[in-house]
C-alpha cells in the first residue's frame, strides 16, 4: 500500500488521529490499565475475591516437595502379587507404599518409598521391603 493513501497521511498534525482526546485509541482506561496493572493498588479487592494466590507462597507446599503421582496400599499387595513372593513396585510404576489394608502373607517388596505403617504390617506377615532408589 502507497504511503500516500494511508490513513495515517491524512492525519499528520492532527493530535488525536480521530480516536479522541481521552480515550486516544488505547481503551485501557475502563479496565484500570493493561494487564497486571494496579493488583496492588486500585485492584487489590479484586485480587483479594478472586485470587489470592497470586503473589506469595503457599507454606504447606515447599519449593522442593514433589508429591508421588503413584501409590498403592498394602491391601493391594495380594491382587498385584499374583501367587509370587517377590514385587518389585518401581518396575510397576509405583513411587510409593502406604500401610492401608491388611497383608496376606509374606512379599518381599521393592519400591522407592514407603510408610513406617506400611513396614510395620508387612514385617509383621513375615515379609520384608527393600528401599530402592
Amino acid at each position: 500500500m502507497p504511503t500516500r493513501a494511508r490513513k495515517g497521511r491524512r492525519y499528520r498534525g492532527m493530535r488525536t488521529h480521530g480516536y479522541g482526546q481521552i480515550g486516544q485509541h488505547r481503551h485501557s482506561g475502563k479496565q484500570g490499565g493493561h494487564g497486571n496493572a494496579g493488583l496492588h493498588k486500585h485492584k487489590w479487592s479484586w485480587l483479594v475475591i478472586n485470587d489470592p494466590d497470586h503473589f506469595g507462597r503457599d507454606p504447606f507446599r515447599p519449593p522442593g516437595y514433589v508429591r508421588p503421582s503413584r501409590w498403592v496400599n498394602v491391601g493391594q499387595l495380594d491382587d498385584l502379587a499374583k501367587g509370587e513372593k517377590s514385587l518389585d513396585l518401581t518396575a510397576l510404576g509405583v513411587e510409593k507404599l502406604l500401610g492401608s489394608g491388611g497383608v496376606g502373607r509374606a512379599y518381599e517388596v521393592k519400591v522407592a518409598a514407603f510408610t513406617k505403617k506400611a513396614q510395620a504390617k508387612i514385617e509383621a506377615a513375615g515379609g520384608k521391603i527393600l528401599a530402592k532408589e
